[in-house]
């Protein structure tokens, strides 16, 4: 969280919010959010825990989301199946996405930073990749099956 240098006032995408882990942070940092989050009961619980906030939470699959039509960024970990898709869709032609900070797989990370994703040289021109925090296995409860990452996008 700290590592994605949040400002006041901007407007953050939290993809796979669960129960807020980041999204609080993000509202203390004075950032809007948009929560987005599939699970009826989790999202819910954000509507409640986040009443008081800037903070809009939406039920939604992250293939489907619609983007803000101002510019954005993303601060996340997504549940990983959801990797692709969610990176498809934010970097599309259009997107307003400033930057991301995104918990990954981190395999997924380094094949992004070494230009091997699919897509990879078209959204090379608009964007630089870089390798963030790595998260070992035990940061997280429960514990993935794998490493993590922060995959780190900057428009250029």
């Amino acid at each position: 969280m700290d590592a994605a240098g949040v400002t006041p006032g901007e407007l953050i995408l939290d993809v796979g919010a669960g129960l807020g882990a980041l999204t609080g942070p993000l509202v203390r940092a004075g950032a809007r959010v948009i929560a987005v989050e599939l699970h009826p009961g989790r999202a819910d619980r954000l509507r409640r825990r986040f009443a008081d906030e800037p903070v809009t939470v939406v039920r939604a699959d992250a293939g489907d989301l619609r983007l803000p039509s101002r510019p954005f960024r993303v601060v996340s970990s997504p549940p990983y199946t959801l990797s692709t898709a969610l990176l498809k869709r934010l970097l599309a032609p259009g997107s307003r996405l400033v930057s991301a900070d995104l918990v990954l797989q981190r395999q997924v990370v380094n094949r992004y930073v070494r230009g091997e994703a699919p897509g990879a040289q078209r959204w090379f021109r608009h964007y630089e990749p870089s390798l963030g925090l790595r998260l070992p296995r035990k940061a997280f409860t429960p514990p993935p099956h794998v490493d993590s990452a922060v995959l780190v996008l900057r428009k250029r």
